[in-house]
């Protein structure tokens, strides 16, 4: 035993891993600590999607320590939590990482393997639930306190623990902590900014989920709409007549995607069918109804903003009408977040009445309040991004937070918060557009060496293109020659 001591202080650990399950948490527990050696991982059943088919070859983690606990709040808590702490080479850094969708499983497996490969120690949890608890937000049916672990709860005890158990293993303090998440972890990462402002030194958030409620209750009444007016429906080809009239007029690189939507003005109106005219190539005033909404958002009978809509260029679905109950995965936010009523029927749902009282109910899970000056204070970093091309949340809803911010505080606030937005990007990545690019080091050199992001490179891994990402409001602007793949043919501007 005084062996494994010796080794371990010669390495720059206060004691070897196992030790720490010795370690005494308050209100959770310990359940392994294990010497895990180098080699590839394989993420556990639900810890989200398969890599890539063009992924590269699997890259081995470093050895290090593994340890899991269960974070119990209250006592209806049962947060799992997943901590690893790099036996060698730590480089004095905290990363904890976000969740996608609902959550109920630790999930960003691939952002904790590449922060372990560069010397972090790293955390994720479940948020409080998982499948056994059931399926999308049947988790909350009767349990409140589970909603208040997924809505900010968990990240933040299981971000306090985890940096206890980063101070007992090792010998040197921690110098940064760290977070990076996007959509459901996008919101994970404003909220934590909102309501601990001392938990991370940056904060790297995609793809918002910040307005959980309205985003959900948006999505459901769409579907809710279409069942109650199928004459609303989008059939294929109505679908393809707008994408490709959409290209047609705002793709002046012809790449396919949308370098800056901002500068397309399509008037979707122009699609409309004239009277007396066949309706195969044209939109009859319910389609068209239905193309607005898609990117002119949801709004209620006041017209007042629920959320908002997509992004020019973002290419809209075809949409079919269904008596079947609104799909599970938004719907769940009325009828158990704010109904508690896993047998609510949607056809009573109205939006002018009933959406304030699941805002009422559940509104908390929102991470909506645009002061920061609490975390601006700590010399914290907000680094946000959204991809154009994202067809599951708006890229508009990130750019609304972003300007509620600005407008609560301030113009200028470039020098703690900046928002990056990638062309043709889809939902966190993927998409025809420079959809890979290093977030962390930009994070790392903006809050330690004080180097503000003015762009970051992105690319593109199948097709070869390279692209500055440049700080909204500007844009990569084409010099007028030179390859579009190569990004020295792009300059940041704002017009």
């Amino acid at each position: 035993m005084i062996a494994l001591f010796v080794t371990a202080l010669a390495a720059g650990l206060n004691m070897p891993c196992e030790q720490l399950a010795s370690v005494k948490l308050e209100r959770a527990s310990i359940t392994a600590a294990t010497t895990v050696a180098e080699g590839v991982f394989t993420p556990p059943a639900g810890g989200g999607p398969p890599p890539p088919a063009n992924a590269p070859p699997a890259q081995p983690t470093p050895e290090h320590c593994k340890v899991t606990m269960v974070l119990k709040p209250t006592p209806d808590s049962n947060i799992n939590v997943e901590l690893w702490l790099p036996t060698k080479n730590w480089n004095g850094k905290f990363l904890a990482v976000g969740n996608g969708g609902w959550a109920g499983a630790i999930q960003g497996w691939g952002d904790m393997q590449v922060a372990l490969r560069r010397g972090y120690a790293t955390a994720g949890t479940d948020t409080g639930h998982s499948a056994a608890d059931g399926q999308a937000g049947m988790f909350a049916l009767a349990h409140p306190e589970k909603v208040v672990d997924f809505a900010f709860r968990a990240l933040h005890d299981m971000t306090v623990k985890s940096k206890r158990l980063v101070d007992a293993f090792y010998t040197a303090p921690l110098d940064y902590s760290y977070y990076k998440g996007c959509s459901t972890g996008g919101r994970q990462g404003v909220m934590a900014a909102q309501r601990y402002p001392g938990d991370y030194d940056g904060i790297i958030a995609g793809a918002l989920a910040n307005r959980h409620i309205h985003m959900h209750t948006a999505g459901a009444y769409r579907q809710m709409q279409l069942a109650l007016h199928p004459d609303e429906a989008l059939p294929e080809a109505k679908a393809k007549l707008v994408n490709d009239a959409v290209l047609a007029q705002c793709d002046t690189l012809h790449e396919g995607f949308l370098n800056n939507p901002r500068q397309c003005s399509f008037d979707y109106a122009s699609l409309a069918c004239k009277a007396g005219a066949p309706t195969d190539a044209c939109l009859t005033p319910r389609e068209l109804k239905t193309v607005q909404t898609y990117y002119g958002g949801t709004k209620n009978s006041k017209g007042e903003l629920i959320f908002s809509g997509q992004a020019y260029g973002v290419p809209i679905p075809a949409m079919a009408s269904s008596q079947d109950p609104p799909n599970p995965f938004a719907f769940d936010s009325i009828r158990i977040l704010g109904f508690q009523d896993a047998n609510y029927d949607w056809r009573k749902f109205d939006l002018d009445r009933d959406l304030a009282v699941v805002d009422k109910k559940a509104g908390f899970v929102d991470a909506v309040n645009p002061d920061l000056r609490a975390y601006e204070a700590t010399g914290g970093k907000l680094l946000l991004y959204a991809g154009w091309r994202d067809n599951g949340i708006t890229p508009e809803n990130t750019v609304l937070y972003y300007e509620s911010v600005l407008h609560e505080m301030g113009p200028e606030q470039d020098d703690w918060m900046r928002l990056f937005l990638v062309p043709g990007m889809m939902h966190c990545g993927g998409g025809p557009g420079p959809n890979t690019f290093d977030s962390l080091t930009a994070l790392e050199q903006w809050r330690e060496k004080g180097l503000a992001p003015a762009a970051m490179l992105g690319t593109n891994r199948e097709s070869g293109l390279k692209r500055p990402i440049c700080a909204y409001p500007e844009y990569a602007k084409y010099k007028g020659s030179g390859d579009l793949k190569d990004a020295a043919s792009f300059a940041c501007a704002k017009h």
